[in-house]
């Protein structure tokens, strides 16, 4: 893996940075997850393998650091992954979120301009309220959740199925974790959704099909957006069809230049 000290956030991400073609991907987990843990077999898939790809694990996951004093908002987290864009002297490149890494990717693409080719998100975060576990986690003091809440959330999410987030999230920081389910449940202004349909590059949203119907999507395919749908998988996507997954991708990346009309 490599190391980048973020500017004034008091810790480093770690990341994987795959060689390939340019422009490269740049891959965003969700709430609990790590992009070391969720997408080295998406990215070794046929249907991406041969571009540079670089799976970062955010600030307070994985093996990036967990600096106490971080916010570890959305835009926090996206602020982060400018900052390595930036330090790599990346001229183009292309972004993929999964969950709240999806809304990460969003609002990175605000600040990233001109230099964004592509935006693929899974399931986002599109609105305040944030999803059925960070409600969970946000709905704790941080010093409860710290204290036993996220153990308490990991063992419901083993009992429910979700094995291999409970597992990431519980070698995840407890406060780094904290915050963002809070920062998702709070939400944006404007609105993730606001952003992402503001945005005039390609955009694609990945939908598991288990996950159907999914009102999340109404009305974005009118403003531009695609859909993608990944059979026989739900929220999980990367770890319940990691190909299928894979192949979504290529599809919202092998789109032309600007949006489609609505």
């Amino acid at each position: 893996m490599k190391s980048f000290a973020v500017p004034d956030a008091g810790g480093s991400l770690r990341y994987h940075d795959l060689p390939g073609e340019e422009p490269a991907l740049v891959m965003i987990h969700g709430l609990g997850c790590a992009s070391s843990c969720d997408y080295p077999t998406v990215a070794t898939d046929p249907a991406l393998r041969g571009r540079r790809m670089l799976l970062i694990d955010l600030l307070g996951s994985g093996f990036s650091d967990r600096p106490e004093t971080f916010g570890y908002t959305i835009d926090d987290h996206a602020r982060s992954i400018v900052a390595l864009v930036d330090a790599l002297g990346l001229p183009q490149l292309d972004l993929f979120g999964h969950s709240m890494g999806g809304s990460v990717a969003i609002a990175a693409a605000a600040m990233l301009g001109a230099r964004l080719g592509r935006l693929v998100v899974g399931e986002p975060n599109l609105d305040p309220g944030g999803g059925v576990f960070s409600r969970r986690i946000a709905a704790m003091s941080e010093a409860e959740y710290r204290a036993g809440g996220q153990d308490a959330i990991a063992r419901a999410a083993r009992s429910e199925g979700y094995d291999i987030w409970a597992a990431s999230l519980a070698g995840s920081a407890a406060h780094a974790v904290h915050r963002s389910a809070s920062s998702l449940v709070e939400g944006s202004d404007p609105t993730w959704r606001s952003m992402l349909t503001s945005l005039t590059v390609p955009c694609t949203l990945i939908i598991g099909e288990r996950s159907l119907p999914y009102d999340d999507a109404l009305g974005l395919p009118e403003a531009g957006i695609e859909i993608a749908i990944v059979p026989k998988a739900g929220h999980s996507m990367s770890s319940e069809n990691p190909a299928g997954l894979a192949t979504a991708i290529a599809i919202g990346l092998s789109r032309g230049p600007g949006k489609s009309p609505g």
